[in-house]
């Protein structure tokens, strides 16, 4: 378990072989309760080769000095973040 939201990640190995990376990530909120936003990539199993970016978006509880992942979404798909964007922007209009 991570005990600052710096070391918090989701790169994951199976049987020593990374099958998932973080590129980037992103704090959204920060306290007793945080969200992070986390750029990914992951092994595709039929080519080996790494699939399309993905965004998971996470939410971890920080008990006894710990950050616990509590709840998580994932927008898998490039068609997807757009129209989260496009919801986002007609909901709060003055967002650039």
């Amino acid at each position: 378990m991570a005990e600052t939201i710096d070391e918090l990640t989701l790169d994951y190995e199976e049987n020593g072989r990374q099958v998932r990376r973080t590129l980037d990530k992103a704090v959204l909120s920060k306290g007793a309760w945080s969200t992070i936003a986390f750029l990914i990539e992951e092994i595709e199993r039929d080519s080996d080769d790494w699939g399309d970016k993905k965004v998971s978006i996470r939410r971890y509880k920080k008990f006894k000095g710990e950050y616990r992942e509590q709840s998580r979404f994932n927008i898998s798909s490039e068609k997807q973040a757009q129209a989260l964007v496009d919801v986002l922007r007609k909901w709060y209009p003055d967002i650039k």
